[in-house]
């Protein structure tokens, strides 16, 4: 069962399924804990799984020829990480890695597809996700060429926290770069910026919110469209 120690389920598409959708693939879903830098699966490779995030963080990232990679979204508890399964492509060019440890319910490709033949609630979910998962894909495309890094660290640490719903992330400053496609020079003066303004508090490799609000204020306006879209289209709050 996708579910906390008080019983309720964590990941919220498979918490938004009617009790009988769920029950179709509940027999088939795997509790497995996820480690940080985990690669799920690479560009190109065929999608034998599929995973719903309880409280993990999943990166789907893009890798240029010369190694450096940058982040197109994120996936936390409100999603699921194989788009491709039922979409018909089998696989994708992007890399999805484990950014927080967690854990997540596995399930075989061949019975998502088959549920998601049979049409229904669980069909229109996942359709209704990659929608929004592309609006969160392409807005980031934007802030990345619109936004300055401070904003945009605000913003990517507010989207963390929602994954995880803890105020203290275990995460490097080079791992954000990484995500950002920016330098780490320019995360160490964005990250000393906020925690001199008191919404941040950094040790290595660990960053703690300790001002959620001064830090939204912070954010560009990327968090709160994408953040509406989602609430739009899957009803998630």
């Amino acid at each position: 069962m996708s579910e906390d120690t008080d019983g309720v389920i964590v990941n919220q598409l498979l918490a938004a399924l009617p009790p009988e959708d769920y029950q179709h693939i509940a027999p088939h879903l795997e509790n497995i804990y996820l480690m940080a830098g985990e690669v799920l699966c690479e560009p190109g490779e065929t999608m034998r799984e599929v995973y719903f995030p309880n409280l993990s963080m999943i990166s789907l990232v893009s890798i240029m020829e010369n190694g450096s990679t940058t982040e197109i979204s994120l996936v936390g508890r409100e999603g699921m990480v194989g788009l491709p399964v039922f979409l018909g492509g089998s696989s994708t060019i992007s890399r999805a890695i484990v950014q927080m440890d967690g854990t997540a319910m596995k399930l075989n490709a061949n019975i998502l597809r088959k549920e998601f033949d049979r049409g229904g609630e669980l069909q229109r979910l996942l359709l209704l996700y990659t929608q929004a998962l592309f609006t969160q894909a392409s807005q980031n495309a934007a802030c990345n060429r619109q936004h300055n890094i401070e904003e945009r660290l605000a913003r990517w640490l507010l989207t963390a926290q929602d994954c995880i719903i803890k105020d203290e992330l275990h995460l490097t400053q080079e791992f954000i770069s990484h995500m950002l496609g920016t330098r780490r020079s320019g995360v160490t003066v964005a990250a000393g910026t906020l925690q001199q303004a008191g919404m941040i508090r950094y040790t290595r490799g660990r960053i703690s919110i300790l001002n959620r609000v001064a830090l939204k204020a912070t954010a560009c306006e990327c968090y709160d469209a994408i953040k509406n879209e989602y609430n739009r289209l899957l009803k998630f709050k």
